[in-house]
């Protein structure tokens, strides 16, 4: 029998993002032919080799209301004239476009939804904006087939919303080997993941300045790169503060496990940020690394009942520098925690989440 061809669209530059390479993968394992769509940026890098075809188009625009327009009238071009059986669906931003791809040609539509898209901080103030979206996505749920995302509270939120049932994938990693053993590391501090508002980046830099003999790693891109960039030289801890950039998958987790802690401090009043489960918790587990997070309910609840770290509400950089200082010399506790990692990552990982994905499909 012939297999079944999927296309996934996401609206990324394809480099970086792990959980559309991990269920693209797993397609392929089920002997789906799978084509990944994305963007290329002009910085955008060659893409490493992959079991699984990739396309991206470059677009006169890199964001606002041109780009997603953009991307969506070529995504339903595309999509409206190639060869397929399902559409995948990453995110809000490339949902319009499949949905109507789905009802001009009746094919499947499946929809990964990464996070609550309508409540992401950038559209807080931004009331007009927030409805065109939420427009938007009331009329495409109603294309969906089968929908998954990342963990039970979206699911929730859906639910009452639009009475669509969600199964749950979280963004788990797939198990790696630890190289580099914790009692050999340095006091390396990691943030992995966006560098956008409201993810508290300003806090962690601003409280290396009362934390000694440690350095801070922060490993991504985004809108707020060369603010964070100028805070770190204002404040004169260009020598504690490393930026890396993006880094692509098998980079990352190397820089990852050079660390003792690992910092995801969502703020502010986001119900995104609010209902988040991050995938840098799970890649700082995999990797045997201590997380400090916000007290957010699904964040909190892996930490606190794996016991890998610290849930706290903090909001200030003497906060966050105290417990940093005060774990970094309490060894015994610190290493506590690094072992519950070890044990936790032989449960939460990609090899047993990806069960959930082959029901769905």
């Amino acid at each position: 029998m012939k297999p079944k061809r999927i296309i996934v669209s996401v609206s990324n530059d394809l480099s970086i993002d792990q959980r559309v390479d991990r269920i693209c993968n797993s397609l392929c394992e089920w002997d789906y032919e799978v084509l990944l769509v994305g963007r290329k940026l002009k910085l955008s890098k060659n893409l490493d080799e992959r079991n699984y075809k990739t396309k991206r188009f470059k677009l006169l625009f890199e964001k606002g209301v041109l780009f997603y327009t953009c991307l969506n009238i070529r995504l339903f071009f595309y999509l409206l004239f190639s060869k397929a059986d399902i559409f995948l669906s990453n995110d809000l931003d490339t949902l319009p476009a499949n949905a109507l791809a789905s009802f001009f040609r009746n094919k499947k539509l499946v929809y990964d939804s990464h996070e609550l898209f309508t409540e992401v901080p950038e559209l807080e103030n931004k009331k007009f904006k927030k409805k065109i979206w939420g427009f938007l996505e009331k009329i495409s749920f109603k294309r969906i087939d089968k929908a998954y995302t990342v963990c039970e509270s979206i699911a929730d939120f859906y639910f009452k919303k639009y009475g669509i049932k969600m199964s749950v994938v979280r963004n788990l990693p797939t198990l790696k080997n630890i190289t580099n053993k914790f009692e050999n590391r340095e006091n390396i501090i990691i943030y992995q993941g966006a560098l956008n508002k409201e993810r508290g980046i300003n806090i962690m830099i601003k409280a290396m300045q009362h934390i000694e003999k440690a350095k801070l790693i922060i490993a991504g891109s985004g809108d707020l790169e060369q603010e964070l960039h100028l805070l770190s030289k204002d404040l004169n801890l260009e020598s504690k503060v490393e930026f890396t950039g993006k880094l692509n998958f098998n980079d990352l987790f190397e820089q990852t496990q050079r660390a003792k802690l690992g910092l995801s401090l969502e703020q502010g009043k986001s119900l995104n940020y609010y209902y988040a489960l991050p995938n840098k918790i799970f890649d700082y587990i995999q990797a045997g690394v201590p997380v400090i997070c916000s007290n957010f309910p699904e964040m909190k609840n892996i930490v606190d009942n794996y016991k890998v770290g610290i849930s706290s509400k903090i909001s200030d950089e003497k906060t966050l520098a105290k417990t940093i200082n005060e774990l970094l010399d309490n060894e015994q506790v610190l290493n506590n925690f690094h072992q519950n990692c070890i044990k936790a990552r032989e449960e939460l990982n990609w090899e047993n989440e990806k069960k959930v994905l082959k029901d769905l499909f």
